[in-house]
């Protein structure tokens, strides 16, 4: 892929659309070209430069002289930021760059490069699902190649469930947590993620995957009978009802707690049943985890 709204650089970046336009209008490392409806669109070496940019600028390089350097002079600034935060950010910014140039062997080198160096623990935490948040909206948006979504999120996803599978908690907690993607939700890393956490937590896990039917969902509910349900809603199929979902779950699970997570949680707007609990941001679904 080798086009980005100004939207896309937003979300990617965490700089505002309106910065943007002002750091177009006063200096030159961005040169955006226009559609002939006159909407910008950028390509990859714009997204890396302003990642560059936007990370230096943070910490404390002014805009004016980062204009005036040249791409290998950017490269060498950035890799001198000593900051913990600085070179988690600045590795999360090799990640993307890899995705987009679907750069497979580099992205698992920087990856397997960091396990070695701080553990699989602090990898997942530091590393990749900051990663999964800075690029997720682009997936749910189809702003990526579908190739690209599936190579990367293959790899990602066999780094969690090695840290899954490396999780010996010392501490167990008498209650267990049921996770499932409902049909047409293929979108695995954010509840492997969360599957993750609860694991490390010490609290037992049902992990039942994607896509998966709610009668199978009933069924171990029944038998299993755990202490709450969790789903994480990024991006399902367009036929996907969500007041219908709600509902349904709402009947077939009554009296066990229903947690949700995801993008579509933030966009919903209707009221929710009481037995439902949505959790938008990374913090809400970390203060659940802790309070288990």
């Amino acid at each position: 892929m080798d086009s980005f709204t100004i939207k896309d650089l937003e979300n990617i970046s965490g700089i505002k659309a309106h910065t943007i336009r002002i750091w177009e209008q006063r200096y030159q490392f961005l040169k955006p070209k226009r559609t002939e409806t006159n909407i910008r669109f950028y390509n990859n070496e714009e997204l890396k430069t302003l990642l560059t940019v936007a990370l230096l600028n943070k910490y404390g390089f002014k805009i004016s002289l980062l204009d005036k350097m040249s791409a290998e002079e950017l490269d060498k600034k950035i890799q001198s930021l000593t900051q913990l935060e600085a070179q988690q950010e600045r590795i999360v910014n090799e990640l993307v760059d890899c995705m987009i140039q679907v750069d497979l062997e580099r992205l698992e080198a920087i990856l397997e490069g960091y396990i070695r160096s701080k553990g699989i623990e602090r990898t997942i935490t530091q590393i990749i699902f900051p990663f999964m948040e800075k690029i997720g909206i682009l997936w749910i948006t189809n702003h990526i190649n579908p190739a690209q979504e599936h190579l990367v999120s293959n790899i990602i996803r066999q780094k969690l469930i090695v840290g899954i599978d490396s999780v010996a908690s010392e501490v167990k907690i008498n209650k267990s947590v049921l996770l499932f993607l409902p049909e047409g939700e293929f979108h695995e890393l954010g509840v492997l993620f969360v599957s993750y956490l609860l694991k490390c937590k010490g609290v037992s896990t049902i992990y039942l995957g994607a896509n998966v039917p709610l009668r199978d969902v009933e069924y171990l509910v029944n038998l299993k009978k755990p202490s709450y349900i969790y789903s994480h809603l990024s991006s399902v199929a367009q036929s996907f009802n969500f007041d219908k979902f709600l509902l349904s779950i709402t009947k077939k699970f009554e009296g066990t707690p229903i947690i949700l997570s995801g993008l579509l949680t933030n966009t919903y707007e209707k009221k929710i049943p009481s037995q439902i609990t949505f959790k938008k941001t990374l913090a809400e679904v970390m203060e659940f985890v802790a309070t288990l």
